[in-house]
C-alpha cells in the first residue's frame, strides 16, 4: 500500500497532500500548505520549503513522491522561482531516497477531472469526491492531492498494463 506525497510547489505557498493507494481505492491521510516567509531572501525561502517537505516525509513516511512540472507562463521570473521551489522539494525527496515522479498540470487535471483545461474549483470538487472529504480542501492543497491521485492512477494503470501484456487468449505466456 504505497503512501504518496504530492507537492504543488510555489515560492510563497506550497501545497502538499498525502494519500494511501491500494489498487483503485484511495485513502486521504493529510493535506495543507507550507506558507513561506516572503520577508526573507530567496535562499532562506528555499530552505524553508526543503525543511518543511523533509518534515512531511519524516512524519508520513511516503513511498512515492509526485510533484507538478514547471510550466512557462507569461512571467519568466515567476517560472524561475517556481523551478527553484520545485528543486528544493525534489532535493528533500532525493535526500530521503524517494522516487520522484513529475506530472504536467494539464495531465493532472485530465486525470482527476477528465478535462485538461479544468479550473481550480473543478479540481477541488473532484478531489473532495474522490477522497470522500467532508469539505473542499484549500486550492493549493487540492492541487497537491490531485498530483498524488494522478500518480496513484498512473501507477495502477502501469501495473494493470504490465499484467495484461502477459496474457494472450486467456492463457499466461511463459517466459524463460
Amino acid at each position: 500500500m504505497p503512501i504518496i506525497l504530492g507537492i504543488d510547489p510555489g515560492s510563497r505557498l506550497t501545497g502538499f497532500g498525502v494519500i494511501e493507494a491500494q489498487g483503485s481505492r484511495l485513502r486521504y491521510i493529510g493535506s495543507g500548505c507550507i506558507r513561506i516567509d516572503t520577508s526573507e531572501d530567496l535562499a532562506y525561502r528555499l530552505k524553508q520549503i526543503h525543511d518543511c517537505v523533509s518534515e512531511l516525509i519524516e512524519t508520513h513516511q511516503p513511498n512515492e513522491f509526485a510533484i507538478e512540472q514547471v510550466f512557462m507562463g507569461k512571467n519568466a521570473d515567476s517560472a524561475l522561482k517556481l523551478g527553484q521551489a520545485r528543486g528544493s522539494a525534489i532535493v528533500a525527496a532525493a535526500v530521503n531516497n524517494l522516487p520522484v515522479h513529475e506530472y504536467a498540470a494539464r495531465a493532472v487535471k485530465q486525470a482527476v477531472v477528465g478535462k485538461g483545461s479544468a479550473d481550480k474549483e473543478q479540481v477541488q470538487h473532484m478531489v473532495q469526491l474522490l477522497l470522500k472529504l467532508p469539505g473542499k480542501p484549500q486550492a493549493d492543497a487540492a492541487d497537491a492531492l490531485a498530483i498524488a491521485i494522478t500518480h496513484a492512477y498512473n501507477t495502477q494503470h502501469l501495473v494493470a498494463k504490465s499484467g495484461a501484456s502477459k496474457q494472450k487468449s486467456g492463457r499466461l505466456r511463459q517466459y524463460s
